[in-house]
């Protein structure tokens, strides 16, 4: 991937009358590089079982090689034909809203042996027949992966074989470990374990939610050896991951532990949906492609983003340029559209696509031949972006799924805190990657703050790997509910937090729903915020050992108790906050700890709805995107070195107001090759 793309998923099977060679020239003339193909239309290629018909497919490689336009292959894995289901009725997975019925997509259960039986003869009959095609660049294999809740017989069996696996056959040491005891849960023969779908038991539930996640990872790394068999040199496999759902993408995804699915992948993919017209703020597709990027340390692809999709997304003029170059200011090298047309019938009739239902140009085409034009005029400068990030997330599927277990107040869940957390950085300009509780002690020494939201569940080893990196130097900010219970979901016996009271030199034994609690600021430590700002759906009543007090609860019955707090441990800080504090209270510490440990620079000087991403491209010059999330103009005087504006060409000087229209960008590489060779270690806070 040397150079950009620009893309869409192309549905020849689904057009309402013959225009391929129409879609071809509008496709060109838009500056599309790379098509999608295949993932969606198993029933077309396996009409029957056994019976294939690969036309439709082969004739679009055909066409798009012969206008010079790439392609994806998608194995059609994820939407099972009905024959499959009318011979074998045992393919659905069974749930734990009962048996499946047929009719829609990513109903199939990922384990049984005769789904995969025909997966694989479909995968093999499909990427054989296109693998030596020139026009192929590569495969994405399925489609959204997940385990779809599937907890049938079979896979309960294979649960029972794990936990047999992991204990070492010795039951007493489950039922230790998991409390089954507890209302005579306690399994005396492997042969009574039940169903866990009737469970009570967060352990025990917790730990399936993990062997679930596990099959998803397994599954899509037998899809990519399958490929790989085929792959020809210069080719890559990559999947398309996705979110947890709100009506868009939102955050860590419950059903796949991203990390792990993506050891297979050559590349990372996502689909990054967001919402659009007055209330886009960029933070979705920033949130996934620092997600996405962290996976394989590198450059990822957008297979998925939204043209015009539902009414109230729509762009406004201007917003699909400034949604393009988001993506790739988070380092996306390429960019492509679900999808090219707007279908005429079925399920998802009203997400239309680049072109509307009329198949005719349109101003959202219009606007996508711009970016198309500048993709191609602009590679060699935006191809590649290196980012070098020093601040972390920590994010843990284990932690979701045990607080799923035990809610917070008011339904919040984990990835309210997740986001909370990272839309304050976000607002603040704060380049930021992430890391998974496996990323070994030598990788998280690279960052200078590592934010950890609500741990609730960790292993020892992964506490105190945390402790090691702030004793060493590293800076550290827990939110409440880290610490509490070990990786099996049980609750540790000693003083909370933990293990990493260690570190953190407070501690606590009573935790509150807060109810008309506000916090009381110590010193002048948060700058121009209020000094009284709300406590939000959880409270711990902090005792300080060795930490400085940051905040109290400003509250008659609870006001000798700490709120947050920060403790000198080693040659680094740990930073506890006991409760979900708003999100201009948490800028505002982010700002203090980030002015102290040094990362504080030009950058801040601009904050949300103006956002500065950066990196270094292949030739080792800096490029900075400005991004104007607002429907106002926005001037800012530009701080950094002399360079060029790509856009416009124009020169940059030190100093000089730049002014963004509503909407609006601009795209700033360094000019001076001495800056761009030293642009490495040029001032890290400014990615």
């Amino acid at each position: 991937m040397e150079r950009l793309h620009y893309g869409v998923a192309y549905y020849d099977e689904y057009m309402p009358y013959e225009r391929l060679d129409k879609d071809i020239e509008m496709m060109k003339a838009a500056g599309i590089t790379v098509v999608r193909i295949a993932e969606s239309t198993w029933s077309t290629h396996e009409p029957q079982n056994g019976v294939f018909d690969f036309k439709s497919v082969d004739r679009v490689l055909d066409a798009m090689h012969k206008a010079g336009i790439d392609v994806i292959i998608g194995t059609p894995t994820y939407a099972i034909p009905p024959w499959m289901v009318r011979e074998h009725p045992e393919v659905l997975a069974v749930t734990k809203d009962g048996p499946g019925k047929y009719g829609a997509r990513q109903i199939m259960d990922i384990t049984s042996p005769v789904y995969l039986f025909y997966a694989e003869r479909i995968i093999r009959k499909l990427i054989g027949r296109t693998c030596a095609h020139p026009a192929v660049i590569g495969y994405q294999i399925d489609n959204e992966t997940k385990h779809y809740g599937t907890a049938g017989p079979n896979v309960q069996l294979q649960f029972v074989k794990a936990m047999r696996k992991k204990f070492g056959n010795d039951l007493s040491e489950l039922n230790r470990r998991f409390g089954l005891t507890y209302w005579s849960n306690r399994i005396e023969a492997w042969e009574d374990f039940p169903s866990v779908l009737g469970t009570i038991n967060g352990s025990l539930g917790a730990e399936f939610a993990r062997f679930q996640r596990q099959l998803v990872t397994d599954f899509l790394a037998w899809q990519a050896e399958i490929v790989n068999e085929y792959k020809k040199p210069g080719q890559f496999v990559t999947h398309n991951f996705d979110f947890e759902w709100r009506g868009h993408s939102y955050g860590v995804q419950r059903d796949v532990d991203h990390f792990k699915a993506a050891k297979c992948l050559d590349i990372a993919g996502v689909d990054i949906y967001h919402p659009s017209q007055g209330e886009l703020t960029g933070a979705e597709i920033s949130f996934g492609g620092d997600m996405t990027r962290s996976l394989k340390q590198s450059n990822y692809l957008v297979l998925e983003t939204q043209a015009q999709a539902f009414p109230h997304w729509t762009p406004y003029p201007g917003q699909l340029r400034l949604l393009a170059f988001s993506h790739l200011a988070s380092g996306a090298s390429m960019v492509a559209y679900w999808h090219w047309h707007s279908i005429h019938n079925s399920f998802e009739t009203y997400w239309k696509g680049l072109l509307s239902h009329d198949l005719q140009p349109n101003p959202i085409y219009n606007e996508a031949k711009t970016i198309g034009a500048d993709f191609a005029r602009l590679s060699e400068s935006l191809s590649g972006l290196r980012k070098i990030n020093r601040v972390a997330m920590l994010v843990s599927n284990e932690a979701l799924s045990a607080i799923d277990w035990f809610p917070l107040p008011g339904g919040t869940n984990y990835n309210d805190v997740v986001r909370r957390c990272y839309d304050a950085l976000y607002k603040l300009n704060i380049g930021c990657d992430f890391v998974y509780p496996q990323t070994d002690a030598k990788a998280l020494d690279e960052y200078d703050l590592l934010v950890v939201p609500a741990l609730y569940s960790a292993p020892d080893e992964l506490l105190k790997k945390l402790n090691d990196y702030t004793e060493k130097g590293g800076h550290i900010v827990y939110t409440f509910k880290s610490g509490f219970t070990n990786d099996d979901v049980q609750v540790r016996t000693s003083v909370q937090p933990g293990l990493i009271e260690r570190a953190c030199g407070v501690n606590y034994q009573l935790f509150i729903e807060p109810k008309n609690v506000r916090v009381r600021l110590t010193g002048d430590l948060f700058g121009a915020i209020d000094q009284a700002d709300g406590v939000e759906t959880w409270m711990e009543l902090l005792t300080p050992t060795t930490a400085e007090v940051l905040a109290r609860y400003d509250h008659p019955q609870w006001n000798e108790y700490a709120a947050i707090t920060r403790n000198t441990f080693g040659q680094g800080t740990a930073t506890y906050i006991g409760f979900l504090p708003e999100e201009k209270l948490l800028s505002g510490l982010f700002e203090q700890l980030l002015r102290d440990i040094g990362l504080w620079g030009p950058d801040q000087k601009l904050s949300f709805p103006l956002i500065v991403k950066s990196g270094i491209n292949r030739a080792g010059c800096r490029v900075r995107y400005f991004l104007n999330y607002s429907d106002e103009s926005a001037e800012f005087e530009y701080g950094y070195r002399d360079g060029r504006e790509l856009l416009s060409g124009d020169d940059i000087r030190h100093g000089q107001m730049l002014r963004l229209p509503g909407w609006g960008f601009a795209i700033v590489e360094d000019r001076e090759s001495a800056a761009c060779s030293s642009a490495i270690e040029d001032g890290v806070a400014k990615d």
